[in-house]
This record gives C-alpha cells, structure tokens and sequence, in this order.
C-alpha cells in the first residue's frame, strides 16, 4: 500500500507539473518581455539627450499628407508664456505629480469618462512612442512607460519634447511651426495673447483656429492666460522654468 501511495505521488506531481509547451511559452514570454523592457529602456535614454526627428503619427500625416510642418526648437527657443500656456491648458499640476494624476483620473471617472485625464507626459509618450488610438493595449503600455520617462527625463525636457512633437494644425507639428503657420513669429516671439491661442486649441487642433478663433477659443485662451498666471504664482511652473 506504501508503494502504491509513493507512485499516486510521483503521478500526481508529474502531472501538476505545466507540459513542454506551456514551459516553452512561459520562457519565450519572460524573454520578449525582457527584450521589450531593455528597449523600453534603451529608447527612453536615448531621447532623453537626442531630440526625436520624427513620430509614427507624423509619418503617417506626412504619407496622407505629400508633406508637413515641423521643426525643432529648444526650450530656450520658446517664449516663457508658452510653456507655461501649454502646462495651465493640459495639465495644471504637472510639476506635483509622476506622470499619472490620479485626481484628474478619478475625476474623469466620476464624470464617466468625458473628460480627458492623460498629463503631458502620457501625452508624449504616445506621441514618441505608441501609435494613436485608444485601444487597452495602447493604454497599458501609455500606463508602464510614463513612470519611466518621468524617472529619467527632468520635467523642463517632457515639457520641451512635447511642445516640439504636439499638434497644431493639420500637418503642422511643434510650436515653432505653428508660430510661423498662424502668426508669422518665430516660438521665441510669441506675445501672451497669441501663445494662450495656440495652446486653446489643443488637444483639437483640426477643428479649432489660432488665427482666427471662434468665440470659445477666445474664452478658453482667456482662461488659460488666468491659469499660467496662477501657476507661476503659486510655484506650480518651477519645475520646467528654472
């Protein structure tokens, strides 16, 4: 009878054990899963000192497109107000949080979901790195790498990649051109009025006009001239300003 119970056991364990497929599964996964975090890794660094010559979204505008506007300027480059326009728009506590804020996320909860909760840094995680969309997949991978950018990219640069990748205008990409495409400024000349326009009519720029605003661009540029003024009094743009 012991023999027979020791060979039940032998039986059993070899049966709990997963088959040679599903172990060969499990390694590849944790594998890919390596590989794609080291690149996850590797291309967070590396536009954390080289600034990004394209998107996938620009490459697509571009093929549907013939051609677009875009060129790269440095955050010394762009007029102080507009940053901080960009920053009262978008994201008003960008320089209090980690990537996720996850008041803004409860609230678009409460609100079921019409309002928008992405911070810039998803937002230029997506622009860098993803594809646009809203598929789960697309969000799960948007939810893993914002930590990392936050953690290795200071904030002035998510601010500064972002300003230069967001965009404007169909096929017209960064605030450079869009200064030039609406007012004929170069980013570092854009007055307060014009920098809060530009930043009004994000995050739908095809639908809305900075040179000639509709009456609620007008109300929303006026809000935000409020809120980049609030935001640098009460230190909310130090992150990104000093």
């Amino acid at each position: 009878m012991a023999r027979k119970s020791r060979k039940s056991v032998k039986k059993g364990s070899k049966a709990n054990k997963p088959s040679r497929p599903v172990r060969w599964a499990l390694v590849w996964g944790v594998r890919l899963f390596g590989v794609v975090l080291l690149m996850a890794i590797a291309g967070t660094f590396l536009w954390s000192v080289l600034n990004p010559p394209t998107t996938l979204y620009m490459m697509q505008e571009k093929s549907r497109l013939g051609s677009i506007e875009h060129e790269w300027v440095p955050m010394d480059g762009i007029a102080p107000i507009m940053a901080r326009a960009a920053v009262a728009a978008e994201d008003a506590n960008f320089c209090r949080h980690w990537g996720l804020d996850v008041a803004a996320i409860r609230r678009a909860i409460d609100d079921g979901g019409n309002r928008g909760a992405s911070t810039i840094s998803q937002q230029v995680v997506k622009n860098v790195y993803l594809w646009p969309g809203r598929s789960w997949i697309r969000k799960v991978l948007e939810a893993g790498m914002t930590p990392l950018i936050e953690a290795i990219w200071s904030k002035r640069r998510i601010l500064e990649v972002y300003l230069n990748v967001a965009e404007f205008d169909e096929g017209v990409f960064g605030v450079e051109a869009a200064a030039r495409h609406y007012f004929g400024v170069g980013a570092d000349a854009l007055s307060d009025v014009q920098a809060a326009r530009l930043a009004a009519i994000l995050p739908s720029p095809k639908s809305r006009s900075a040179r000639d605003p509709s009456t609620f661009v007008r109300k929303r540029a006026a809000q935000i001239l409020d809120g980049a003024a609030t935001i640098r009094a009460d230190g909310r743009a130090q992150c990104f300003e000093s």
